[in-house]
């Protein structure tokens, strides 16, 4: 069968449906039949999964022309999601499409929530088309015969590769695919992926550098001119003295009338605490919707989750409270409105989000955004100008993930073992571990065969064995069973799952939010309030309380920062606001007020123009800086400010950071001549600075937990004998102390400070804008009082300590009220 008839077996079904295949489709379904590797960019909704699934069952016709009554069993194609969420989705266009054709192939998931029932049979037979998680795939790898498996497998395609690019599961993915190259010779490798600002990096993280596959694949773009539309919610009444604690629940009542007003409403969060809080809020204030709104959140349990899906695709919910679980392409039928509540910090995330709303080709797309508080409305403004010029965030791919790849190792070793010349040559073709040398390279293997240099007193380290011929290989069953059990890249604390004493399972929550707790608390989780009884076997027993409570379960990693490229957009906006008030956004003149008060009190910065402010309060001396640079990049930068300023003359500090600046704040003034005159925003020995004054050895140190459990050092534990997030903690750090002491080569080690600096403090990112003040002209302004700028600083720092039985939004108000004076 030739292409052109292959072609028109798509393009009929297509129109029996009712739809024109898109252009990008066809180029797409050209390039998969003529051998292509690829990437395709295209927006959600767009019918991206078409574009693939097409090619993978047109190419199995056209080698199996006898298709409908013989059928060639044994897996062809494999559809990596990152979320669990979307197999579903994934698995049902699928079927559509193989049912259609009539051909007989078979369709199957493989995930965590896949029973073992189907596992079993999944080892015996596999389903001709596999949805999978990366995790999931290293698990295949990790069986033996594993390249049997893979032998006829066609394709290999990478959903939503924009999420997975620049994260460990990035790295797993790469390293999969680099086996896969080897073990299957008609490989298609083809990744999915919305806009991200380093397409062509995204396309070669995905094959390869230097790869073959790179030489013979193309990039795709669907050319879909999405209409986004964003409608700020802008107050009637907003505070000259903005602060976020009550995070934007002072506009509920505007949030109410689009709920009622739409036929269905998704709200994002940025984390699942305020998600958790607004959905209570509503209902508090609403009763009427009882019933018609939902939750969902990673934490959630799996059953809850997948009823929430199913009813907003089958439009019975009014409204779903939610955090970025819902972001991807969870492929229900569209909702008719979008609000998000709070900055989302990125541009990528916003489209994405907003990308929910008239989820179909040719749709426009409606998205609210409603701020936490008064300032974010800068946000907002800027947000209109990333979508009208398609400005999107970089996705930095992770480099010499040693951990990620001391894991893949083992994985190898405990299925049928491998010679190391060989993956070598693999290993060093991805585009993380390109600079790989020998050196390194025989390090590793060593730490495989015995623990590592300080390490080879210990049988315990001594996991792989080499055999006679040179081949690496684990044949103990313990240390098998061990290392399937932790295959992933995901570390955080440890999930405990919620249930009610007589059963049913609520969800997860984490240990460090449990442990907080004693009998017969109260607190707020997926919608209801339970009352703590006891932890019994890794699980959190709980009852229905009918008593208010405040405490609300929170989850740590769920602080978001402003990405480069919206600290940018923020800082080009707030510089707007000197304009004449035609070239002003709704947005920016709404908050004239506020502007008209901080040039009263101080300056609105200008372009080429850094603002430093001092006043003194009942609390002591306060200075405030504003970079607007995000809140990790200020959480660096006043660290090395305090520690250089300290260098000057002897004084502590107490710091404060928000996405717009940092305050420090001391018991006796700051010589601020002092700071200006020594250039103390010098990027000169920043990394030796910065050590000194973060205690990076500290920061380090947790990031080392991480590293050790991904590589192997340390075991977490057997399901439901899971070791407690404290005792993890200290078997790293031994570990640290002893690399610290005795190996401080060690390359798990070393990648713990690595890690700390560019990941965690970004260190290049606090270099461009240090650099960027450099070449500004700083202005100091010695302030009488607190200005707006500032007043969410203090606040913040305020909500962070222990204050007196006084609430802390009266107190604020109180505040607020003083200044305005």
């Amino acid at each position: 069968m030739n292409r052109d008839e292959l072609f028109h077996i798509a393009e009929n079904w297509f129109q029996e449906q009712g739809w024109k295949p898109f252009p990008f489709q066809k180029d797409t379904w050209r390039a998969f039949l003529n051998g292509k590797h690829g990437l395709l960019n295209a927006p959600t909704g767009s019918g991206k999964t078409y574009a693939l699934w097409f090619p993978i069952v047109l190419n199995y016709i056209k080698q199996n022309p006898d298709y409908k009554s013989k059928h060639k069993k044994g897996l062809k194609a494999v559809w990596i999601t990152p979320l669990r969420a979307l197999s579903q989705e994934i698995r049902q266009s699928a079927e559509r499409v193989v049912t259609d054709l009539g051909t007989q192939m078979t369709v199957g998931i493989r995930s965590g929530d896949t029973s073992t029932k189907t596992r079993t049979e999944q080892k015996k037979q596999m389903p001709d088309l596999l949805i999978t998680t990366p995790e999931s795939l290293q698990l295949l790898l990790a069986t033996k015969g594993y390249d049997k498996i893979f032998k006829d497998c066609t394709a290999i395609v990478v959903d939503e590769w924009h999420e997975i690019l620049g994260t460990k599961r990035g790295v797993q993915m790469e390293l999969a695919l680099s086996r896969l190259k080897t073990v299957s010779k008609k490989l298609r490798i083809w990744g999915i992926s919305a806009t991200i600002g380093n397409m062509e990096q995204a396309r070669e993280v995905l094959l390869g550098p230097q790869s073959k596959a790179l030489e013979n694949s193309v990039l795709i773009k669907a050319n879909i001119h999405k209409k986004i539309t964003v409608k700020s919610i802008i107050p009637k009444k907003m505070e000259t003295f903005p602060w976020r604690g009550h995070l934007g629940l002072h506009l509920l009542e505007y949030v109410v009338p689009i709920i009622k007003n739409s036929r269905n409403t998704l709200l994002f969060t940025n984390t699942r605490s305020q998600c958790e809080i607004w959905f209570q809020k509503i209902l508090e204030k609403h009763p009427e919707f009882a019933g018609e709104i939902a939750m969902h959140h990673g934490s959630i349990n799996k059953e809850t989750r997948v009823w929430v899906e199913n009813a907003i695709r089958n439009e019975t919910l009014k409204a779903v409270v939610c955090t970025s679980s819902l972001d991807l392409g969870v492929d229900f039928a569209p909702v008719e409105t979008v609000v998000q509540i709070g900055g989302p910090k990125g541009v990528a995330r916003f489209l994405q989000r907003a990308g929910r709303s008239g989820h179909r080709p040719g749709k426009e797309s409606v998205i609210y955004f409603l701020p936490t508080h008064a300032i974010e409305l800068i946000e907002a403004s800027a947000l209109q100008k990333a979508v009208k010029h398609n400005t999107v965030e970089d996705r930095i791919p992770y480099l010499n993930s040693y951990d990620v790849l001391l894991q893949y190792l083992t994985t190898l070793a405990i299925s049928d073992g491998f010679y190391p010349n060989e993956i070598y040559r693999e290993v060093a073709d991805t585009f993380c571990y390109q600079a790989l040398g020998k050196d390194n390279w025989q390090w590793l293997l060593n730490f495989l065969v015995m623990g590592s240099q300080s390490l080879q007193s210990y049988d315990e380290y001594k996991k792989v064995e080499v055999e006679e011929d040179g081949k690496f290989k684990v044949n103990n069953r313990g240390v098998a069973m061990r290392h399937r059990f932790q295959i992933g890249t995901i570390v955080g604390d440890v999930n405990l799952t919620v249930k009610y004493q007589k059963g049913g399972c609520i969800g997860t929550i984490e240990e460090y939010f449990v442990s907080k707790l004693n009998k017969g608390d109260v607190f707020t989780f997926a919608g209801r309030n339970l009352e703590f009884i006891r932890i019994k076997d890794m699980q959190v027993h709980v009852k229905n309380s009918k008593k208010k409570t405040s405490k609300v379960s929170s989850w740590m990693g769920s602080r978001l920062t402003l990405s480069a490229q919206m600290s940018e957009l923020l800082r080009n906006e707030l510089y707007s606001s000197d304009e004449t008030i035609e070239k002003q956004s709704p947005e920016i003149q709404s908050l004239a007020h506020i502007f008209k008060r901080q040039r009263r009190e101080s300056i609105v910065p200008k372009p080429h123009e850094f603002l430093i402010e001092t006043f003194k309060s009942r609390d002591g001396y306060h200075a405030v800086f504003y970079p607007f640079e995000g809140r990790f990049v200020h959480e660096a930068m006043g660290s090395l400010l305090g520690y250089r300023i300290s260098l000057l003359s002897p004084i502590t500090f107490s710091l404060a950071f928000n996405d717009y600046g940092f305050e420090l704040l001391s018991d006796k003034p700051i010589d601020m001549q002092q700071v200006l005159d020594n250039n103390l925003f010098t990027t000169d020995f920043l990394l030796d600075d910065l050590q000194k004054s973060l205690n990076a050895t500290e920061m380090a140190r947790r990031k080392f937990r991480d590293i050790a459990i991904i590589s192997g050092l340390v075991f977490t534990g057997y399901p439901n004998k899971v070791i407690k997030m404290k005792h993890l903690q200290s078997n790293s750090q031994l570990l640290f102390e002893v690399f610290r002491d005795y190996e401080p080569d060690n390359l798990l080690f070393q990648q713990a400070f690595t890690e700390t600096f560019e990941h965690q403090l970004e260190e290049g990112r606090l270099r461009l804008s240090m650099e960027r003040i450099a070449t500004q002209k700083i202005i100091w302004k010695q302030c009488e009082k607190a200005t707006p700028f500032a007043f969410p600083l203090i606040t913040d720092r305020l909500s962070r300590e222990k204050l007196s039985s006084e609430k802390l939004e009266d107190r604020i108000k109180r505040m607020a009220a003083i200044l305005m004076k």
